[in-house]
């Protein structure tokens, strides 16, 4: 057939290549396998992600309630449930009820931890571990609670086709939450009972600060006719500050008890037949520690009365307002010694204007209170009560004159007296900082000493000495002409000792200095703080000559001249010492070398007669017929700050047996007859 093209014998299939009827059967079982197998794998998968989004879900609400539960312990401790995510009924109510729940606290807060969180579905339930830092133990006041944990709104999670992320959660709030027992209607309160506080023992162990019956006078608003008239006087009488009493008394409420002062019951009864007819004034009776006078070494104990706001703030939780403290001194600076631990009630109480208020109050903790430690002192009472007897005769151009005297055990270091005047304020024995004058050519005298000066050796001593354009003049213009160096220290002659300047080194007068002790490291041994000095090297002879007469730059404490006349008068160095215990950590290295000072012995015998030749027959004669062993003395009248004549400082130091000496009168006429009549009363007093 034409178009057509013959199969040839080799074209047609043969029955090998025919598929069998087994083989027909096969490919059609093989297609739907396939098929169903495609639906496994997706199933498989789907189911998968399923369990992966499930796993998902469920760690997401994990997360959620233990961060609810974390929220509010935080809220917890920091005494605030306002930036808290609360839910359940009263959750609007639930900050101002904690708020209540501590309102008796004194400010205390808790630390609260989340110790497990354990849920079920949308719902669960926090463990917390509350500690209050109250009492004796380390671990305070502790114990477990629980909280319940939900979503917020309770939304739940029921369809979870419809899943879109983190849920928000939230915390439910109940009494029972702050603490297991406390309910509805009740509060928290505190009462602390004070401890025994530790006294402030003299050197022989006896107490020199005890507890004493004294009277706070004050005022209460409401009884007060006339609050202006009545702080006049009571400001005449107490001398304190009558405007800040007004206003004091204008800012209290009509029942307080304003503080005006506390009065020793001797001073209060001199007084109380003009204070108690004074409408408006009330009074309170209790005990202080007190020292045996009013003025005995008060600037340097302080003084114990009612924790003021900054006391309080300072404290770090340890004190609250109301307790008894030390506010100033060695009282407030070793208080959390002295105090002890105050005994601590916590109590459930009904809360204010709650319904059915008047319960009886529960105990929920009770600690007992420890009381405090004594502190121990170098002090001695009866060299310190003769220095401020002494003090008390001071006269300078101003009528009532600052001034401080410092007494040194010669043998041991032991601080024995620390008085000022006025005795309240600044610590000027300790830590005034002035120009030491002439009391410094005793240190001048060793460096000269060193470099070669005889005693006996003629040092010319002019009225005026001139170096490098400035002049120096001798006090009040005098002049002695040719005369021994002995005679030159006996009448404290500035212009011999600038003289003589020149043969000391630019660190002459710094090493001779820190050789007694001035301007070391020593004041970290006496456990307060102290300035023991500073002689700076000189910048050239000008310097140097202000300095060789305790001038310019040369700054001492009263503290610090009497630790260098006790190493004068031993002849070695000691370390001072004030507080005996607790034991302060001594300041190990205390020259300019780093280590001890270390004094010639020979070189200060020489200033030992000489500072007795001022007592004899010098600026300080005085003190020649004092009773007792030979007094040796140095005077000092300082320049300081600017005018014409320039306004002076007055010293004295010295020694009589085993007592070192430092006496300061600020703007003093002269060491000769400012400071040495205060010298020559102590001694007196203790012969």
């Amino acid at each position: 057939m034409a178009g057509r093209r013959a199969l040839r014998p080799e074209d047609r299939p043969t029955r090998a290549d025919r598929p069998t009827r087994a083989d027909r059967g096969a490919t059609r079982r093989r297609r739907p396998a396939l098929v169903a197998g495609g639906v496994v794998v997706v199933l498989l998968v789907a189911a998968g992600a399923s369990a992966a989004g499930w796993q998902w879900r469920e760690g997401e609400l994990d997360d959620g309630a233990r961060r609810a539960a974390e929220a509010l312990a935080a809220g917890m401790a920091a005494g605030d449930l306002t930036g808290v995510r609360l839910v359940g009924d009263g959750a609007a109510d639930a900050p101002a009820a904690y708020t209540e729940v501590l309102s008796g606290l004194d400010g205390l807060r808790p630390e609260v931890s989340v110790t497990s969180v354990e849920r079920d579905g949308a719902a669960a339930t926090a463990q917390l571990a509350v500690r209050w830092p109250v009492g004796t133990a380390p671990e305070g006041w502790s114990y477990a609670t629980s909280a319940s944990l939900s979503e917020a709104g309770g939304g739940g999670w029921t369809d979870t086709s419809t899943w879109t992320g983190r849920t928000p959660w939230g915390a439910g709030y109940a009494p029972s939450v702050v603490e297991p027992s406390l309910a509805a209607g009740e509060r928290l309160a505190v009462q602390r009972t004070a401890a025994e506080r530790g006294q402030v023992l003299g050197g022989d162990g006896s107490a020199i600060v005890a507890d004493a019956p004294v009277v706070e006078v004050g005022v209460q608003p409401r009884r007060a006719t006339d609050p202006a008239g009545l702080a006049a006087q009571l400001a005449d009488l107490l001398d304190v500050d009558g405007a800040a009493l007004v206003s004091r008394v204008a800012s209290a409420s009509p029942d307080a008890f304003v503080p005006v002062i506390t009065l020793r019951q001797a001073d209060y009864d001199a007084l109380s037949a003009q204070l108690q007819p004074l409408p408006g004034t009330v009074f309170r009776t209790s005990t202080l520690p007190l020292a045996p006078t009013p003025a005995f070494a008060r600037a340097l104990l302080g003084r114990v009365g009612s924790a003021t706001q900054e006391v309080v703030d300072a404290s770090g939780g340890r004190v609250v307002s109301g307790d008894t403290t030390g506010l100033s001194g060695l009282q407030r600076t070793y208080d959390e010694r002295l105090a002890g631990t105050p005994g601590t009630t916590v109590q459930a109480v009904a809360a204010e204007g709650a319904e059915g208020a008047g319960g009886a109050a529960r105990d929920l903790f009770t600690s007992e209170p420890v009381a405090g430690q004594d502190v121990q002192l170098t002090l001695d009472a009866r060299v310190q009560q003769a220095a401020d007897a002494a003090l008390a005769t001071a006269t300078s151009k101003d009528a009532q004159p600052a001034a401080a005297l410092v007494a040194v055990d010669v043998t041991t270091g032991a601080v024995l007296a620390v008085a000022n005047t006025p005795s309240s304020g600044t610590d000027r024995a300790l830590v005034g900082q002035y120009p030491p004058g002439s009391t410094f050519k005793a240190v001048t005298t060793t460096a000269l000493l060193a470099a070669g000066l005889s005693p006996d050796d003629t040092v010319p001593c002019p009225a005026t000495a001139v170096v490098d354009g400035r002049s120096f003049r001798n006090f009040e213009g005098g002049a002695l002409g040719q005369v021994p160096f002995r005679t030159d220290f006996a009448q404290s002659c500035n212009t011999a000792f600038v003289g003589l300047s020149d043969r000391l080194s630019p660190t002459g007068l710094t090493e001779a200095a820190a050789a007694v002790g001035i301007g070391g490291g020593w004041d970290a041994g006496l456990g307060v703080e102290a300035f023991t000095g500073d002689v700076p090297s000189d910048e050239g002879a000008v310097d140097r000559a202000a300095a060789s007469i305790g001038q310019g730059t040369v700054l001492a404490s009263p503290l610090a001249m009497a630790v260098a006349t006790s190493t004068i008068a031993r002849g070695s160095w000691v370390e001072p010492s004030l507080v005996l215990d607790p034991q302060p950590q001594s300041a190990g290295t205390t020259g300019t070398a780093g280590g001890p000072p270390q004094p010639d012995a020979a070189r200060l015998s020489v200033v030992r007669d000489l500072m007795r030749e001022v007592a004899v027959r010098g600026t300080a004669s005085a003190l020649a017929d004092v009773p007792g062993a030979p007094v040796h003395a140095k005077t000092g009248t300082a320049e300081f700050g600017s005018g014409d004549p320039l306004p002076t400082h007055a010293w004295t130091i010295g020694f009589q047996g085993d007592v070192a000496f430092a006496v300061l009168v600020e703007n003093g006429t002269s060491g000769g007859t400012t400071a040495v009549p205060v010298a020559e009363a102590f001694l007196r007093g203790l012969a």
